[in-house]
């Protein structure tokens, strides 16, 4: 095979050590394998890059094992071009399996120029990902505590959620307040209720008539008391991923542009694959990248399985949560290609093929530098109109209808 890298070398990293075979060429034109093992302290790497640099190594190719290449990556980049690479893509042989082997299959790979690097963003746009992610994770906390009230209170007989849309709205974290102070007169406690929840007085009262004991009200002031954290701490993500996205905000506006995609989730999607989009040729290829699109496994000309890949699930999850909001919108594209795709194939496949379209959308806005235009929930009708008057008017005439069609000019002359 040709040789793409003369000097480079393969790194097998773990927790506390990380193998490093280095190839270079020898005295005698041949090649000359070196293998040393350092550990990952910031001293033992810093050794590691000075043993690469005597050897005059550029090329750097390692596996991205769990969180551990990071430290590794962040001393390393900058000073080589380092490619870090899926684990899956670069298994060696069953049986011939030890640190040393990997690193030097790691190597062997990259001399000859097998390996395709794994996108890894910008320090700015990492650190980005740590926010939203981290806020991620406290959103899922905060519903994880709110079901907790909610089985406190079902316990106790108060059927509050039966009847109030949102527990821990004005109205319901009022009444929840004064159940933890010990007030137990449904009358009074039906007083607290707000807006519409007014309308419901009576069904009100009868869901808070229940056996509030000392041990709830105990519970209850635990789980609230963590929710107001929580909505702390959120509030301080919002505000600091909100600073860190002002030299976004001509991408942020263009995401948020679209059905179903607010500020939160645009802040997620540019946090992930970036602002500009440049390290992705295509549409397809971020689509693909983000698990978004049919998978390929084809032999013997049979289609086995269009399961999708794994991508990123952090982008996967806010483009379906962005479709299910798109298709709750009125008289928009997004909606009607939802519901057009869920009576067919169901909506989990319905909601993951609009994300996709929201997502390769929002790619061709950011990278022909356009706006969105919605193509309205008529388009797939207008698109064919002989074809959509053609089944309407077999279907009636299959009830027994006999069909004339005039057009709306004609009846109102």
């Amino acid at each position: 095979m040709q040789v793409v890298y003369e000097r480079c070398c393969g790194i097998d990293v773990h927790k506390q050590t990380v193998v490093a075979c280095a190839i270079v060429p020898g005295a005698d034109g041949a090649v000359s394998k070196e293998s040393r093992t350092f550990g990952t302290m910031t001293e033992n790497l810093e050794a590691l890059a000075g043993w690469l640099a005597e050897l005059g190594i550029k090329q750097v190719a390692m596996e991205s094992t769990g969180v551990y290449w990071k430290p590794v990556y962040n001393l390393l980049d900058g000073r080589f071009a380092i490619m870090v690479v899926n684990a899956e893509h670069v298994k060696a042989l069953a049986g011939r399996k030890t640190d040393v082997q990997d690193a030097e299959w790691l190597a062997d790979l990259l001399r000859h120029g097998l390996l395709k690097g794994s996108f890894i963003p910008s320090e700015v746009l990492r650190e980005l990902r740590d926010l939203t992610r981290y806020r991620t994770k406290l959103g899922d906390e905060r519903k994880s505590e709110v079901n907790r009230v909610q089985k406190v209170l079902e316990d106790a007989n108060i059927k509050l959620a039966s009847v109030a849309s949102d527990v821990m709205g004005v109205s319901g974290r009022a009444m929840l307040a004064e159940l933890v102070k010990g007030q137990t007169d449904a009358a009074t406690l039906t007083e607290l209720a707000k807006g519409k929840l007014r309308e419901k007085q009576g069904l009100l009262q009868q869901a808070l008539s229940g056996r509030v004991r000392p041990h709830h009200r105990f519970l209850l002031a635990q789980h609230l008391s963590h929710i107001d954290f929580l909505d702390e701490a959120i509030a301080q993500l919002d505000q600091q991923i909100a600073e860190q996205m002002r030299p976004f905000a001509a991408a942020l506006a263009t995401w948020d542009s679209l059905p179903g995609i607010n500020r939160r989730l645009a802040e997620i999607i540019i946090a992930e694959i970036g602002p500009d989009l440049e390290n992705f040729a295509t549409a397809e290829h971020l689509a693909s990248w983000a698990g978004m699109c049919p998978g390929n496994n084809q032999s013997a000309g049979k289609r086995k399985s269009g399961k999708t890949r794994k991508g990123s699930p952090w982008l996967r999850r806010a483009l379906i949560e962005a479709a299910h909001g798109a298709a709750n919108t009125k008289h928009k594209y997004f909606q009607a290609l939802y519901r057009r795709l869920a009576a067919r194939r169901g909506k989990q496949r319905a909601a993951v093929a609009v994300g996709h379209s929201l997502l390769t959308t929002g790619y061709y806005l950011i990278t022909r530098h356009t706006t969105y235009q919605d193509l309205g929930g008529n388009y797939f009708d207008e698109r064919d109109r002989e074809a959509v008057k053609r089944r309407a008017v077999h279907r009636l005439e299959k009830l027994g209808y006999r069909v004339e069609l005039l057009p709306v000019a004609t009846l109102t002359a």
